[in-house]
């Protein structure tokens, strides 16, 4: 993440000592949903750095409903936040709520928070519609002193927002997922680079593509990182950059896409 500007980072830092004993008090007399919420709209404001008059609202309607926050940016709806009881332990039920909202109005990313932790998700527009949390934080944990984590912060800032760094840090944590690196690992150009390694290694030994794949899904690679939604979506994203690459090789040469050929022993 790059450098955070000094008077950002302060006023983090300076946010947090101020919300740490309001959201302990709340939480030792167990403050109900619309307390937590009038505590997230302030945190919103001060902290993260929303205008509390034009870019949060407590009033977008949603399937007959409206949602408990909302933030827009220059008139677009950004974010939905789900806020629950201060008290109340967040969980997968709360989650699917506050997905299929954001589903149903396209908005990309989701925030489910009782006040104290702050969980963020982008929502995954696939068949079935999914979610990845992106990042997570409990505001009483946080030491103001501790800039590491004051900055983290400025992943859901305003300031943050408007220099997509919470999209950045998405892409990055996507790209070292054990998803992404399984289905790498799986791809035939990587594994006839490990047929050539192991070739060099044991010269009379004939390894075929498929026994290696089979080896490495059934001793190597564990089943949760090689089947499922995730795994489906890391190997449809490595097609597609394949596929991105040969048209744009095909174009800087003057040809037609070629499919590779894969010349076996």
């Amino acid at each position: 993440m790059a450098a955070i500007p000094a008077r950002i980072s302060d006023r983090l830092a300076a946010g947090l000592k101020r919300f740490q004993p309001i959201l302990s008090a709340a939480k030792a007399r167990d403050a109900g949903e619309a307390d937590t919420s009038t505590i997230a709209k302030d945190i919103l404001c001060e902290i993260f750095g929303y205008d509390k008059y034009t870019e949060i609202t407590a009033e977008h309607l949603i399937k007959g409903t409206y949602c408990d926050l909302a933030i827009k940016l220059d008139g677009k709806l950004q974010i939905l936040i789900e806020v629950k009881a201060i008290g109340l332990e967040l969980k997968e039920a709360h989650t699917k709520q506050a997905i299929d909202y954001a589903a149903n109005q396209g908005v990309e990313w989701v925030v489910l928070t009782n006040g104290t932790v702050w969980r963020i998700y982008r929502v995954i527009f696939a068949q079935p519609i999914s979610q990845d949390l992106v990042f997570e934080c409990d505001i009483l944990s946080l030491n103001p002193k501790n800039r590491q984590q004051v900055d983290s912060l400025f992943l859901f800032a305003k300031e943050g927002q408007s220099k997509s760094v919470l999209h950045e840090y998405h892409a990055q944590r996507q790209a070292m997922s054990r998803h992404y690196l399984g289905a790498l690992i799986l791809d035939d150009t990587v594994l006839d680079v490990i047929r050539r390694e192991l070739r060099r290694l044991s010269p009379d030994v004939k390894i075929d593509r498929e026994e290696l794949y089979e080896v490495l899904i059934q001793d190597v690679l564990k089943r949760e990182v090689t089947e499922g939604d995730k795994a489906d979506e890391a190997r449809r994203k490595i097609s597609k950059s394949q596929k991105r690459t040969l048209r744009v090789a095909a174009k800087v040469a003057g040809v037609g896409i070629v499919e590779p050929t894969i010349v076996k022993d």
